[in-house]
């Protein structure tokens, strides 16, 4: 059941993201209000949790990639999408602007590269001469 509940939090999390780029875009007629904000992080760190928290085997991190995966992937369709409105490629919403772009740029670029480098190497043990 808490595995359930993370995963709807991640998925209303990054659910968030995408409104909050896609209204950038103009692809949706709405203006992103302060909740979208806030709501993308904070649901999509809760829901990981609950995944971690839930998971049988925390160890092997397939919860963090679960999440993290899109996270990164959504930071470097927002930085696609930077260059191509900055090259006049894509039309921007005026009303919207770049911002929440650049948002999710940032924090879903931290979060997802953070969490995809998480599990990215298993450590070897010290080799003795």
């Amino acid at each position: 059941m808490i595995a359930i509940a993370g995963g709807l939090l991640a998925l209303l999390g990054i659910a968030s993201a995408v409104l909050l780029g896609a209204a950038s875009l103009g692809l949706v007629a709405i203006v992103p209000g302060l909740s979208l904000w806030i709501l993308f992080p904070v649901l999509t760190l809760l829901g990981w949790w609950l995944l971690v928290v839930s998971d049988p085997d925390p160890a092997r991190g397939f919860a963090t990639k679960v999440v993290a995966t899109p996270l990164l992937v959504l930071a470097l369709l927002s930085v696609l999408a930077l260059v191509a409105t900055g090259a006049g490629l894509v039309p921007l919403n005026g009303v919207v602007g770049t911002a929440p772009l650049w948002y999710l740029a940032v924090v879903g670029g931290f979060l997802g590269a953070l969490g995809t480098a998480a599990y990215g190497r298993k450590a070897a043990p010290p080799r003795v001469s």
